[in-house]
């Protein structure tokens, strides 16, 4: 676990915009065994949902910028896709390029942050796919559907995404190298669910990489 350097920058702030600097970041490279590496946990300390435009630079075990690595995120933090609740949301990291074995921090930029149009989770909504018949399945399974549940008393909208991730050798961290989108943002009603089809790009990813060794679905707060 490292702490980052939070810079701030951009164009002029409106006075309705949040504060970039109630933003704070942690990057996780390694979670451990059944958990996801290369998260940043994202830590707001406003008192409502935001969404951020971040930019990512890649540092390696020294603190060096890795020049060669291009860094892309799963939910979307970095493009104004990912909203994050008051507390604590995360998002997970993508590296490319020369170097991207070697890194080991990341510098985060909010380059813009503004409030959300519908509030954010305060418990994490939770996805489970579905077969044909509507009922429960693995995710690694050849999956028709994916349930979303809402635990919260008030109306979110989210997104659904199929990664899949690599196998990698012993010393480095695994990542998602594939990553599509299942359906388009969906409406989750107060303590309700919403289904999801599996089509398109998506029921081929399924198809493709189903039976396969390491693979999730997961929703996401967006907007």
């Amino acid at each position: 676990m490292a702490a980052l350097v939070v810079v701030a920058i951009g164009t002029a702030k409106s006075s309705s915009d949040p504060d970039k600097n109630a933003l704070t970041f942690t990057y996780h490279r390694e979670s451990g065994d059944n958990y996801i590496s290369q998260t940043v946990s994202i830590r707001n300390t406003t008192r409502g949902s935001v969404v951020p435009v971040l930019a990512f630079t890649a540092l390696d075990r020294h603190g060096h910028r890795l020049p060669g690595v291009q860094v892309r995120t799963v939910y979307g933090s970095d493009s104004g896709r990912l909203v994050v609740p008051y507390g604590w949301g995360y998002d997970i990291l993508r590296f490319s390029g020369s170097g991207e074995h070697q890194v080991y921090d990341v510098r985060v930029t909010v380059a813009h942050l503004a409030t959300a149009k519908v509030p954010a989770n305060i418990h994490p909504v939770t996805a489970q796919p579905l077969d044909a018949a509507g009922r429960a399945v693995s995710k690694f399974s050849r999956f028709t559907a994916v349930r979303v549940t809402n635990p919260d008393a008030f109306a979110v909208k989210v997104r659904v995404a199929y990664l899949v991730y690599d196998q990698p050798v012993e010393g480095e961290t695994q990542q998602a190298i594939s990553v599509t989108p299942v359906g388009g943002l969906v409406r989750v009603p107060a303590d309700g669910t919403a289904v999801v089809k599996v089509t398109g790009d998506a029921a081929r990813a399924v198809a493709r990489y189903s039976d396969g060794p390491a693979v999730s679905v997961k929703a996401y707060n967006s907007q």
